[in-house]
C-alpha cells in the first residue's frame, strides 16, 4: 500500500465521517461534525495498521518458513476491538430525560461509521461509498417520513398570557395533562421577566388538530391570549 492508497483512505475516512456527522450536528447532538469524523478516520487507521501487520507477517513467513507455526496475524482482531470500544463512545451520547432516551440514533451512526472506516481502511471503496449513500439517506430523507408517518406526537410550541391569579398555570398545567399533552419546557423572557407571559414547548398527540387546540387554549378562562408559534 503506497502512500498515495493511504492518503485517499484517509481522505475518504473524512468525508465519509464529516458528512454523516454534520447532519447530526444539524439536529444539535450530542456526538457531531468532529466525533464523527475522528471516529472514521480512527476505525480506518486501525484496519490499515491491521493490513500492514498482515504484510509484516507473511515477509517474515516468506524468510524464515519453519516460524509459520509461531505466527500469526488475525485479520479481525483489531478491527473487533474498534467496534467495542465504540460502542462504549455510543453509550455517552444516550440521553435518559423525563421518562424517554434520546441518543439512540446518534449512536447507531457513531457504531455504522466505524464499520464504514474499517471498510475505507481495508480498501473497499464500493462497499464504503455505498453503505455511505445508506447511512445518510437514512439519517436525512427517512427521518421525514417517521415523522409524517410514525411518530404518534409532535413538538409545538405555544405562547401564552395568563391573568393575574397565581393558580392559573397550575390550572393550565392540569388541562394540559387531561388532553394528553406533555410539557417538555417553559421559558420566560429573561430581560422582562413575566410570570404571566410566557412560551410552552409541548409534545402533543398527532390526532389533536392545531386550530381545535388554539381554539381551546382561548376559551380557558384564565387564559389572555394564546399563540401558536411552531
Amino acid at each position: 500500500m503506497n502512500n498515495i492508497e493511504i492518503l485517499l483512505r484517509l481522505l475518504l475516512a473524512v468525508a465519509i465521517g464529516g458528512l454523516i456527522g454534520y447532519e447530526r450536528e444539524l439536529n444539535n447532538r450530542a456526538a457531531g461534525f468532529r466525533t464523527h469524523i475522528l471516529v472514521c478516520v480512527g476505525a480506518a487507521v486501525t484496519s490499515m495498521i491491521q493490513l500492514y501487520s498482515i504484510d509484516q507477517v507473511s515477509a517474515i513467513i516468506l524468510k524464515q518458513p519453519e516460524m509459520r507455526g509461531t505466527i500469526s496475524s488475525d485479520l479481525l482482531r483489531l478491527g473487533a476491538q474498534v467496534i467495542s470500544g465504540v460502542g462504549f463512545l455510543g453509550v455517552g451520547t444516550i440521553i435518559h430525560e423525563k421518562g424517554s432516551v434520546k441518543g439512540l440514533t446518534t449512536a447507531a451512526s457513531l457504531w455504522v461509521v466505524a464499520s464504514i472506516g474499517l471498510a475505507v481502511g481495508f480498501g473497499y471503496y464500493t462497499l464504503s461509498i455505498a453503505s455511505f449513500i445508506c447511512v445518510f439517506l437514512v439519517l436525512v430523507l427517512l427521518k421525514e417520513v417517521e415523522h409524517r408517518f410514525i411518530d404518534k406526537t409532535r413538538k409545538v410550541k405555544v405562547e401564552i398570557s395568563f391573568d393575574e391569579k397565581m393558580s392559573s398555570q397550575l390550572e393550565f398545567n392540569r388541562f394540559l395533562k387531561e388532553k394528553g399533552i406533555k410539557i417538555k419546557n417553559i421559558e420566560y423572557a429573561v430581560e422582562d421577566y413575566n410570570e404571566n407571559q410566557c412560551i410552552y414547548t409541548m409534545i402533543v398527540p398527532r390526532s389533536y388538530d392545531m386550530k381545535k387546540m388554539n381554539k381551546d387554549f382561548t376559551e380557558l378562562e384564565y387564559i389572555i391570549w394564546a399563540k401558536i408559534i411552531v
